[in-house]
């Protein structure tokens, strides 16, 4: 349909297994991504883009361990493993990807002091990546949205792509979640309720 389109998100060597911050389960998803990819005329692709040093990183801080909280000038910030770090290998699109027919790629996490989870905003929720500017202009109103990782980068795409006022679906199978605390089942029920269609299937 001329307007619709699939967001694939951040399904990138970091985030499989073997990758700096695997989410489990994410190599598994591969296939019902390209299932989907084959599906739409119209596919845009996310990529973590994180410059050496990241300020969301836990080796940018002094004694802070991985997967703890600390507070952003925007807010409580979880701490990462290094991952996608630009120009690496781990910041590459898995090699099974079938990202050929992507149309347009959309980096995020490059500004040092700010991550993103969200194609749409990043994580100081004021700063945009002009996406839903590029999907307006093409005319797309319904988005259908897969990969990685469900509890972070896909759930926050959805809900401001929802809140941008699209129509939104998340195929959860073709996604894999960190599940850090309970994530995983917190995020589900926000999107639920912020109207998003999670019974899609690829």
């Amino acid at each position: 349909m001329p307007n619709e389109a699939l967001i694939v998100v951040d399904m990138q060597n970091d985030f499989c297994e073997g990758g700096a911050l695997a989410v489990p389960g994410a190599a598994a998803v591969v296939p019902l991504v390209n299932r989907l990819i084959s599906r739409f005329d119209h596919v845009i692709l996310t990529q973590d883009w994180h410059p050496p040093g990241h300020a969301s990183f836990a080796s940018a801080w002094a004694d802070a361990q991985p997967f703890t909280t600390v507070k952003f000038p925007y807010g409580p910030q979880i701490l990462w493993p290094d991952h996608c770090v630009q120009g690496t290998v781990g910041a590459e699109f898995h090699a099974g990807l079938e990202a050929t027919k992507a149309q347009v790629v959309i980096r995020k996490g490059f500004h040092t002091g700010i991550d993103s989870y969200s194609a749409f905003r990043e994580n100081d929720r004021m700063t945009r990546t002009g996406l839903d500017g590029y999907l307006k202009a093409r005319g797309f109103t319904k988005l259908t949205i897969c990969g990685l990782a469900l509890d972070y980068c896909v759930a926050w795409t959805a809900i401001d792509a929802r809140q941008a006022g699209f129509d939104v679906a998340v195929v959860v199978e073709a996604t894999a979640a960190i599940d850090l605390d309970g994530s995983r089942r917190r995020m589900l029920t926000e999107m639920r309720q912020g109207g998003i269609n999670l019974n899609a299937t690829a």
